[in-house]
């Protein structure tokens, strides 16, 4: 036989091997295929089907389920999610009824529990928890970094009022303790509602929950009856809620037959809602402060407003979510919040910003490109341009822009202020203070008593050695110059809230320093 060269072999090799791949490839083409129909979502639920029939090994159907849901229901709209019953019970909660515990909602991404609001007047922003704070334990049960169960953190947190937990938080690099006595946590929607002046009246709105059109009728009758022929409704971080009740409010101010809103969706008819007439407050001269975290319900009510030229809108642009979400229940506890709708402003705006990658990332962006210092950086869809029943230009594509804005102050941050901020020295303070004072400041409901109370107290002087004592906050005095006309107005209301006046006593004494408030009073 002749001699074959190595070449030749190594040539044979491969095309033997190509061979062998291509023979092996035609047979894996010889396969069913399962008909898809995606009108009828049949593809997810053969592969799901599939994966219960020939997976290697042991499938928890439920994660894998609830996997499935959330990636759905991420490639719709920012606002359609899926609630565990944990979550889902929290924002039931949130919008009607009471409940005991420490009065704060938070989620739990990377495996460490973040507070995601600090409910006004509750226990924990009492205390001095924030915003943002991560929750490292809960008496003395490491809770982050540990695959905590959500729920069990629920269990752990909430409690009888009057009972005692103690809650570890990392801010930043620090972490801090707190001493929070639980307490009955009342899911009220009006914040705070009294006479600015002799003929103003100020409404601190919080929520659009199943009882706004009552509190807030009772707070306005109250106002009324006082001399109210003026009302500031304070709409700022109301992030919104029940869409009937955005409808029963926009009532109580605009005349018979005037538009509210309208919604309309692929399969939603288009709805229109007009006013009835029979408002108590169609005679009140009215402003509505909005900001960056005003969205939802709360737009619906402010678009209602402008577009009508019913009253002045003065802050800052609003979120922009013009969607309607409809609820949609489980027998296992969640649920799911369906955009079923977009909503329009009478002139036939809707205000719902544009989806983007960064979309949860656009209050940053207005920090960044100076929209919250500038009214002329506000980026505006020309195109979108509509008319208010008195002529004027609206717009929609991006929230509702004032008629006045407002701009973020920054002229007060000096270091002694951002440091005690970072660790809630106020808050702190403030509690300590009520511990000392508790006989005279708790029994005090009236606001010239309460100021009489307060200024013997030596404020500065306290405040000053406690942040330096407790914190390690050095304050020159000259920094002390620069910070105390901001600062001292908030020790000062941080201290009141702890009063019979409560929320009254805070943002009553907060009005002198709060820029937005100043210029509503000053509106004719």
């Amino acid at each position: 036989m002749r001699k074959i060269s190595p070449i030749l072999i190594a040539v044979l090799g491969i095309i033997v091997g190509a061979l062998a791949v291509t023979t092996y490839n035609t047979y894996r083409q010889k396969k069913h295929y399962l008909n898809v129909q995606y009108g009828q979502w049949r593809k997810l639920n053969l592969i799901l089907d599939q994966i219960d029939k020939n997976y290697v090994d042991t499938v928890d159907n439920e994660s894998v389920t609830e996997a499935a849901i959330v990636a759905a229901l991420s490639r719709l709209d920012p606002h359609s999610v899926y609630m565990p019953p944990v979550e889902l019970n929290e924002a039931e909660t949130d919008l009607a009824g009471n409940f005991d515990g420490i009065g704060i909602q938070f989620n739990v991404p990377n495996d460490t529990a973040t507070v995601i609001e600090v409910i006004q007047g509750g226990p924990s922003e009492k205390a001095g928890l924030q915003q943002g704070d991560r929750i490292l334990k809960v008496d003395d049960k490491v809770i982050a970094g540990v695959k905590f169960p959500q729920d069990s953190m629920v269990r752990r947190m909430k409690g009888p009022a009057g009972s005692k937990v103690k809650i570890t938080v990392g801010r930043g690099k620090e972490n801090i303790v707190f001493d929070i006595t639980r307490g009955k946590i009342p899911v009220h929607c009006v914040d705070a509602a009294f006479m600015a002046n002799d003929t103003t009246g100020y409404i601190k709105l919080a929520k659009f929950s199943k009882t706004t059109f009552n509190e807030i009728n009772l707070a306005s009758l109250k106002l009324l009856s006082q001399g109210m022929k003026k009302l500031i409704l304070d709409l700022r971080d109301n992030s919104g809620g029940y869409f009937d009740q955005a409808l029963l409010l926009s009532d109580m101010f605009l005349e018979k037959g005037d538009e509210i809103v309208y919604m309309q969706g692929l399969h939603r008819k288009k709805e229109e809602y007009k006013a009835d007439g029979k408002g108590i407050l169609k005679n009140v001269s009215l402003v509505v402060l909005i900001n960056e975290s005003t969205a939802s319900s709360s737009e619906i009510f402010a678009g209602a407003i402008q577009d009508n030229d019913r009253g002045t809108i003065i802050g800052r642009r609003s979120f922009g979510k013009g969607l309607v979400q409809e609820p949609l229940y489980f027998s296992d506890g969640s649920g799911v919040r369906l955009t079923v709708a977009r909503f329009y402003t009478p002139s036939g705006r809707c205000i719902q910003k544009p989806y983007s990658d960064d979309y949860r990332y656009d209050i940053y962006k207005r920090y960044s490109e100076g929209e919250m210092y500038d009214a002329d950086s506000i980026k505006v869809d020309s195109t979108a341009a509509y008319k208010t029943v008195a002529g004027r230009t609206v717009y929609g594509g991006g929230g509702i822009i004032p008629d006045i804005f407002v701009p973020v102050d920054t002229t007060r941050a000096t270091d002694f202020y951002i440091a005690c901020n970072r660790k809630a020295t106020q808050m702190r303070f403030s509690s300590a203070m009520f511990d000392k004072y508790r006989g005279t400041i708790s029994g005090i409901e009236d606001f010239d008593e309460l100021n009489i109370a307060l200024d013997k107290m030596d404020i500065p002087t306290k405040f000053r050695e406690y942040a330096l004592r407790v914190d390690g906050i050095p304050c020159s005095v000259q920094e002390w110059e620069q910070t105390k006309e901001y600062l001292l107005p908030q020790l000062r209301a941080l201290i009141g809230r702890y009063s019979k006046l409560g929320e009254n006593a805070f943002y009553k004494m907060y009005l002198g320093v709060d820029t937005t408030i100043r210029k509503a009073i000053e509106q004719e």
